[in-house]
């Protein structure tokens, strides 16, 4: 990994508040060391960790992600109920996601327009409205 990488990685540790141990720089350069958005699966993360050469267990991965998104460097989209992406793009933005590929991609945010929604039962606020578009190829 670059030094530029471990510095982008470790200031945006800093700007969730999020004490930068020796696991968490790693993985953190890994999502945003190169200053672009990534959507990642705890395995995806895992593996590329793995790739580099780094000593991280799943589980380390699975709570980091976690400890990413209770800091707001993060949002987890989830996918068939079960399949859960981690966006290092934290905006209200809609998702693409493709069947064939198991694979997560943001939508054109200015092109998506809601109506309407019901509003929340009594005594509940709508906290946020995530959009998956599922996509099959022709």
């Amino acid at each position: 990994m670059s030094s530029r990488s471990i510095e982008r990685g470790t200031e945006w540790l800093s700007k969730g508040g999020v004490r930068p141990t020796r696991q968490r720089v790693a993985l953190a350069s890994l999502l945003v060391g190169d200053g672009k958005n990534r959507h990642v699966t705890a395995e995806s993360l895992f593996a590329a960790a793995q790739d580099t050469g780094e000593q991280v267990s799943l589980a380390t991965v699975y709570n980091t992600l976690r400890a990413f998104c209770d800091a707001g460097l993060m949002q987890e989209v989830t996918v068939d109920g079960a399949r859960s992406y981690f966006d290092t793009n934290t905006h209200d933005h809609p998702h693409f996601f493709w069947e064939d590929e198991g694979r997560l991609t943001d939508a054109p945010a200015d092109e998506l327009e809601i109506a309407r929604i019901p509003g929340p039962p009594e005594g509940a606020e709508i906290s946020s409205v995530n959009v998956v578009i599922r996509l099959r190829k022709t």
